[in-house]
């Protein structure tokens, strides 16, 4: 599975700005989950969806604020991030995970995208 991640950009607080994880080769059996990592913190999680898209999974800093969504006819996860902080700067990647318990341990997930910055900032 090859993964790639874009749609990353500068976005004013308040606003808003959607990722897109493009994948091929069986993407779809896969749980696929966005992280995160800001300027010298450590990588976390963001949010995951499970291989249907019916199963989400949100941090607690973007409940609310965040949808993921999937597309499988497309090979495509989304990320809309909506009310956009200027905490949420950072560089975002999506993975590949065969599962879907312990979506937030970046061990489960076999396969990742190269990142793409989001920047939040007036």
């Amino acid at each position: 599975v090859q993964l790639q991640a874009f749609g990353g950009g500068l976005a004013q607080p308040g606003g808003s700005l959607r990722l897109s994880c493009a994948g091929s080769g069986f993407m779809d059996y896969f749980s696929i989950g966005w992280f995160r990592q800001a300027l010298g913190k450590e990588r976390e999680g963001v949010s995951c969806i499970s291989s249907s898209g019916g199963k989400t999974y949100y941090a607690d800093s973007v409940k609310g604020r965040f949808t993921v969504s999937r597309d499988n006819n497309k090979n495509t996860v989304y990320l809309e991030m909506n009310s956009l902080k200027p905490e949420d700067t950072a560089v975002y990647y999506c993975a590949a995970n065969p599962g879907i318990t312990g979506w937030r341990n970046m061990i489960k997930y076999d396969y990742w995208g190269q990142g793409t910055q989001v920047t939040v900032s007036s």
